[in-house]
């Protein structure tokens, strides 16, 4: 029983929060229920079998089990084509492998969702190998803000539709980036919907850019994805969603099969492209992870509601609010102090299966221009499909929490952090 770890308190607030949350719980499980249908589709189609699971060393030749896992990625992401490799060491590594793909010497890159996420401000414009050193432009469409966040976080940072046109029109764009997710910005997360309508405004304008969407924290969020609605290239991260919390490592890249290749040929050497890469006896873990992807997304997002619901009724600020749609496993908080966004993040920690003895402190992580803060008592080192909280050290001091392999454990973790903030 709870009641011996919990203080009645917490107690009364888990169960409150739970009570409000019975319909979005309920909009979470049929989302999985549907996404599973279309995963175990694709393997039925590309024949998946035991065969697929022995590994392969050295080059990588002919390995059954990676052909037929990216075929897997490409027909449930609705892709002409996938790269699924554990060469990619993370979401940023895949995403810049996306962008050289699409992007050319001489012409320019558009983000149109604002600044991207942190660690690919060095791919696009820093020095030696980025984007900017192969002589790429960049230019960036900042978000439309209205609304004040005191009131409701989730009406600020809009896609502005109008200057994403003007700005797509100029001649020397070549490609458009898209974050579906929030990062470390003030903006709700974007909707597969919302994707398709900046795609469409791009392409009135400029039919022959390269649209790459950084799909991380999305995946299985929702019916389609991004390639679903006329997206060229999307890229992701295994220890995020597609991985399922048993991917150990890896990235994906998916669309169109020109421009894979090309991506394939910046993770490898041109000339080689996707024909090599050993899969050293992972990919059982690979296949079996996407199986599990839509389920265990499901457990982040009904974390993440529980969480705001607990968080919202201790007066913080919360974004998506407990009951609102969810595009991504990412739940934001406004902590408004240091000290009490470290207190929840040493709170999840304690929570935690792996390293709860641990307290997290702020340090100076590579790609991030703050200290961050990060609470990740994971099975797989910096997975954030599993229950997890970082934010960085400036003001208004947002946490940035996510993931959640089970309810039961996402709830818990939740419920020893709010414990940790009641504490004092």
């Amino acid at each position: 029983m709870l009641e011996n770890y919990f203080s009645p308190k917490v107690i009364a607030l888990a169960g409150a929060a739970e009570a409000r949350l019975h319909e979005s719980f309920a909009r979470f499980e049929r989302v999985s229920e549907a996404n599973t249908a279309k995963v175990l589709a694709a393997f039925r189609a590309e024949r998946v079998s035991e065969a697929c699971f022995a590994g392969s060393t050295g080059y990588g030749y002919d390995d059954l089990g990676r052909a037929t896992l990216e075929r897997v990625y490409a027909r449930a992401f609705g892709a002409e084509s996938a790269l699924v490799r554990l060469g990619f060491v993370n979401g940023t590594h895949a995403i810049a492998s996306a962008l050289f793909a699409a992007c050319q010497p001489g012409k320019t890159l558009l983000a149109a969702t604002g600044s991207p996420y942190d660690t690919l401000l060095e791919t696009i414009s820093g020095g030696h190998g980025s984007l900017r050193f192969y002589g790429v432009g960049y230019r960036e469409v900042a978000l439309k803000f209205g609304g004040s966040s005191e009131v409701e976080h989730d009406l600020v940072g809009e896609p502005n539709l109008p200057e994403i046109k003007r700005a797509a029109a100029s001649n020397d764009v070549c490609a458009v980036l898209i974050q579906r997710s929030r990062g470390y910005s003030p903006r709700r997360a974007l909707s597969v919907p919302d994707i398709g309508e900046i795609i469409t405004a791009v392409r009135s304008v400029n039919p022959a850019a390269v649209i790459v969407v950084d799909n991380c924290y999305g995946e299985f969020t929702g019916l389609e994805e991004p390639t679903q609605v006329g997206a060229d290239l999307i890229a992701g991260s295994l220890i995020k969603n597609p991985g399922g919390g048993l991917a150990p490592t890896g990235g994906y890249v998916a669309g169109k099969a020109q421009l894979v290749e090309r991506a394939a040929e910046r993770l490898t050497v041109p000339g080689i492209g996707g024909e090599c890469g050993a899969s050293l006896g992972l990919n059982r873990s690979f296949f079996q992870g996407f199986f599990m992807a839509p389920h265990a997304v499901c457990q982040a997002l009904k974390t993440a509601a529980f969480a705001a619901a607990m968080l919202e009724s201790l007066g913080l600020e919360t974004s998506p609010a407990p009951d609102a749609e969810r595009n991504d496993i990412i739940q934001t908080v406004r902590f408004g102090t240091k000290e009490k966004l470290l207190r929840f993040c040493a709170g999840l920690q304690r929570g935690a299966p792996v390293d709860s003895f641990v307290t997290p402190e702020p340090w100076a992580m590579p790609g991030y221009s703050d200290e961050v803060v990060m609470a990740a008592g994971a099975f797989i080192q910096g997975s954030s499909i599993e229950l997890s909280c970082d934010g960085p050290m400036r003001e208004p001091f947002w946490g940035y929490m996510q993931g959640g392999l089970t309810y039961e454990a996402g709830k818990i973790g939740v419920m020893t952090a709010v414990e940790e903030l009641l504490s004092k």
